[in-house]
């Protein structure tokens, strides 16, 4: 493969974990709702089959999806694991029968999560693991997360997590995270239209760290913007490719996770490294948000 495809590759910080930087989200191969089981369960595992086949080696999930459902299609579609197939899940939350998203942030519950991962997803040790904070929504809120981080520190030290990331996040958790534990990538809400990270990302970049945006197309909410279809339509492809290409373009540390479970949508999403954009058409796309301090 060459190394352009798929956006080019990215090594984690202080691994030997190496991606292409166009991987896979798993969160919607479960039910309607992030809930239950998919309606079609041979798509779903066709989807992450086509997905490892085309070259991806960078799939995002957590086992509150469904729950559990994501990561036992995955072990189902995938398992025993190609070499080379990063799997990063995250902790920090939990799905009761009401179906509702609360935080499961006690040493016990975070704990708990990590074997559940492991359980479900067939393995000895998780490539890396994100703890999320649940936070207002979709955005951060400040507060200490030291106490988590703590506890997920002791488990790498134990050998269950290789190593760790934060999701959901400020620059100042960032920063308190980094004091506790090796940091190797931030999760957080970044699009197109959604840039209060810019300067976060500006400083990962200066320190070699991932930046993994989730909702790269807008989450539930899908992006919409007149000047982000026009573009499109003078480059003959779709809005949703255009958004992951300008991603690709905005910092080398950026990866993308787009979620889908469509096997179309997923061939799209896959060839948006080959959109080429101008600086021209890049200015252009800027001004749909203003660039955040």
């Amino acid at each position: 493969m060459s190394q352009a495809m798929l956006g080019g590759r990215f090594t984690f910080p202080g691994t030997s974990l190496t991606v292409q930087r166009v991987g896979y989200g798993a969160m919607r191969l479960t039910g309607p709702g992030i809930w239950g089981p998919p309606k079609d369960l041979d798509v779903a595992v066709a989807i992450l089959r086509e997905a490892v086949a085309a070259g991806v080696n960078h799939i995002d999930t957590s086992d509150y999806y469904g729950p559990h459902v994501t990561n036992q299609i995955i072990r189902q579609a995938l398992h025993p694991y190609p070499a080379g197939l990063v799997i990063v899940t995250k902790l920090g939350g939990r799905r009761p029968p009401d179906k509702s998203w609360q935080p499961a942030i006690s040493p016990q519950e975070l704990t708990a999560g990590v074997h559940d991962n492991l359980r479900n997803l067939g393995l000895d040790a998780l490539d890396i693991v994100n703890y999320r904070v649940m936070g207002s929504g979709h955005g951060p809120e400040e507060g200490s997360i030291a106490e988590q981080l703590t506890v997920l520190a002791d488990l790498r030290r134990q050998g269950l997590i290789r190593h760790i990331g934060v999701s959901n996040v400020t620059p100042a958790q960032v920063a308190e995270a980094q004091a506790i534990t090796h940091i190797v990538c931030v999760q957080n809400n970044y699009n197109l239209a959604c840039r209060h990270d810019d300067a976060l990302i500006g400083d990962l970049a200066r320190q070699g760290i991932a930046y993994v945006p989730f909702f790269p197309l807008g989450g539930f909410t899908p992006l919409q913007s007149s000047t982000l279809s026009g573009v499109a339509g003078r480059l003959g492809c779709t809005p949703m490719q255009v958004a992951l290409a300008w991603l690709l373009h905005r910092s080398p540390n950026i990866l993308l996770i787009p979620g889908t479970s469509s096997i179309t949508h997923l061939r799209q999403n896959l060839t948006a490294w080959q959109v080429a954009l101008s600086p021209q058409t890049l200015a252009e796309l800027d001004a749909i948000a203003p660039v955040e301090p």
